[in-house]
Parts: C-alpha cells; structure tokens; sequence
C-alpha cells in the first residue's frame, strides 16, 4: 500500500501504483481528484506524451504542480494511462 499525503489529508491510496522512471502512477479511482485542480504547465516527454499537471487545493492551501498524468499517452506508455504521479518534493508517501 502507498499514500500520498499533504497536510495530513490522503490525497491517493493504492496496492498496485505503477512504478516508472522513480515514480508512482496513481490509478485514478485511487485519487481523491477533489482535491486537484488543473494547472495551466505545459510539459510533454518523447516518449510518453503530452502530460496534464495538477494543482493540489488542501483546505484553501494550493500547492502548484503537486501532480500530473498522461491523459493519452503514447503508445510506450498505455499502462499509465489516465493514472497520477505526484511531486516527492512536494507531496509525502506512505508505505
């Protein structure tokens, strides 16, 4: 089991994230998206796509970035598709 945490509020939980690249993706029936909002940076990576980022909003508090997903990943990465990553600098996790 792995948490992301913020402020003391579980903002994801899952048995199964997907480990890539150092990081995990989220399923997104694990995140609580309630607390996302979306964020206006763009990024995009060579082999993975066009990536959203997200804001977190913890009781008012906004945490720029703390969050992304590939909403239509390329092909390489289909098995993240739809799923978050957050920021380990901004964000902690739980195991």
């Amino acid at each position: 089991m792995v948490r992301v945490v913020l402020n003391g509020q579980v903002i994801a939980d899952s048995a199964a994230p997907v480990s890539l690249e150092g990081n995990y993706y989220f399923p997104p029936d694990s995140v609580n998206r309630e607390l996302l909002e979306t964020s206006a940076t763009p990024y995009s990576c060579p082999w993975k796509g066009k990536a959203a980022y997200w804001n977190a909003n913890i009781g008012g508090i906004i945490v720029k970035d703390a969050a992304w997903s590939y909403p239509q990943p390329k092909d390489a990465a289909k098995n993240i598709a739809g799923h978050y990553a957050f920021d380990k600098r901004k964000v902690s996790f739980e195991n």
